[in-house]
C-alpha cells in the first residue's frame, strides 16, 4: 500500500491527520531531522502501531532512505521499547520503591549496539517510548538524543511524527 492510497483512505472526519501525515512526512517536514533520521522514526512508529499498511506505505515512501541496517534497527528499537517501556514504567508508577532498586536483568544489547549512528537509534526509541507513555524512558532518550547533538526542534519533530502516525493508524481502523 502507498502513502497516497493511505491518505484516500483517511476520513473526512479525521482531516487534520491526513494534513499533518502528509506534511510531516513530506521533504520539507520534520525539522531538525535527516531523512535517514524521518524515515527511521516514521517506520519505527509504524512498527509500534502494528499496523501493516502503514508501515508498508512508510516502507514504500521512503524506499531510497531506508537501508536494511536501518529497517533492522527501526524493528530493533520498536521490539526493544516494547518490553522497555512496560517494565520502566511500571518502576515509574509504582509506589513501591524497592522494585527500583533491584537489578532488571534484562537484556538490552542493542542499544549500545544498533547497527546504526547511535543518536539515529535513540530518536527511533524515542519516538516508540512517546506512544508507550513511559516518562522514564522519555528523559533517557532526550537526554541521549541532546547528547548526540539533536536540537529541540528535531526531538519535537520526533514526537509530531509518532503521534501523527499513531493518530493516523487509528482513524484507518473507522
Amino acid at each position: 500500500m502507498s502513502l497516497s492510497q493511505i491518505l484516500e483512505r483517511i476520513p473526512e472526519s479525521a482531516r487534520d491527520i491526513k494534513l499533518n501525515l502528509e506534511s510531516i512526512l513530506s521533504a520539507e517536514g520534520a525539522s531538525g531531522l535527516t531523512g535517514a533520521q524521518k524515515s527511521g522514526i516514521a517506520l519505527s512508529s509504524a512498527y509500534a502501531t502494528e499496523n501493516k499498511e502503514l508501515v508498508s506505505a512508510i516502507t514504500g515512501q521512503f524506499s531510497a532512505e531506508l537501508s536494511p541496517k536501518l529497517i533492522t534497527a527501526s524493528q530493533s528499537a520498536t521490539a526493544i521499547m516494547a518490553m522497555n517501556n512496560v517494565y520502566y514504567r511500571f518502576l515509574h508508577l509504582s509506589e513501591d520503591k524497592e522494585f527500583s532498586k533491584m537489578r532488571a536483568g534484562l537484556r538490552m544489547n542493542v542499544i549500545g549496539k544498533p547497527g546504526i549512528e547511535k543518536v539515529d537509534f535513540e530518536l527511533m526509541c524515542l519516538a516508540v517510548s512517546s506512544m508507550s507513555g513511559c516518562g522514564s524512558c522519555i528523559n533517557s532518550h532526550i537526554h541521549e538524543a541532546r547528547k548526540g547533538g539533536i536540537s529541540s526542534e528535531g526531538i519535537q519533530s520526533s514526537i509530531k511524527i509518532a503521534s501523527i502516525i499513531q493518530a493516523a493508524s487509528r482513524v484507518l481502523s473507522f
